[in-house]
């Protein structure tokens, strides 16, 4: 029987997400953007929160990368970053668990090192995605005994800030791919089909699109600008 990363081996991944402010935020819909996704041949969903995890579980049969997004006082860390997120998620049981392993303070002032024992202790057979930002953090996430990790934070850090995985061929992607062992996984403005294909041709694992496909008003933004001039 295949583990999960080999299921996602060579494969495209589409996170289904919609924040409290935007306008498809419902279980809903991110359950019917997930049939979609499926139907036109994703072989996994990104998800964000236990009501939309179980909604899209109970819509298709595609294994599910899980996070929460939370924001804490005097920590920059907000997907999964803490034990009490991994707790939640197991609820609805992801295959995948993803959480911000950047080097950046976590609330409380928790470690990554010991976050991930804590976790691996309470659910040891959970595959863990690392999101990073920089090859040092995806290093470090290997050494942690990360299953995989995802280019997903890169741009989107205080000294990342700016940057897009696009740039340069993906000289960021392949970085990461010299440093580490591990699957990783691309995820980050990956933003057009050719991106996409680009970045499983470099020797990612898997690519993640979200905005591209899932978020109609940044798309049609896009639109505006390129109409606009």
């Amino acid at each position: 029987m295949k583990t999960v990363l080999e299921i996602l081996k060579g494969k495209l991944i589409v996170s289904c997400q919609a924040l409290e402010d935007e306008p498809l935020h419902s279980a809903y819909i991110m359950s019917r953007m997930a049939l979609a996704a499926a139907q036109g041949g994703a072989e996994g969903i990104r998800a964000n929160s236990v009501v939309d995890i179980a909604a899209i579980k109970e819509t298709v049969s595609l294994p599910v990368i899980g996070i929460i997004k939370r924001d804490y006082p005097n920590s920059e860390v907000f997907i999964t970053a803490t034990l009490r997120e991994v707790d939640e998620l197991m609820v609805v049981s992801p295959e995948i668990i993803a959480l911000d392993a950047t080097a950046r303070p976590r609330p409380g002032g928790e470690t990554l090192a010991a976050l991930v024992k804590a976790i691996r202790s309470r659910y040891p057979q959970v595959v863990l995605m690392a999101d990073i930002a920089t090859v040092e953090e995806a290093v470090t996430a290997s050494a942690l005994g990360f299953d995989c990790v995802g280019t997903t934070l890169y741009g989107y850090t205080q000294n990342t800030a700016g940057h897009k995985l696009a740039e340069q061929d993906c000289q960021h992607l392949r970085d990461v791919l010299a440093a580490v062992s591990i699957p990783v996984i691309a995820e980050g403005n990956v933003d057009t089909p050719e991106m996409a294909a680009r970045c499983l041709a470099l020797g990612a694992h898997a690519v993640v699109v979200g905005g591209a496909i899932t978020r109609p008003q940044q798309i049609t933004e896009r639109f505006m600008a390129a109409i606009s001039g």
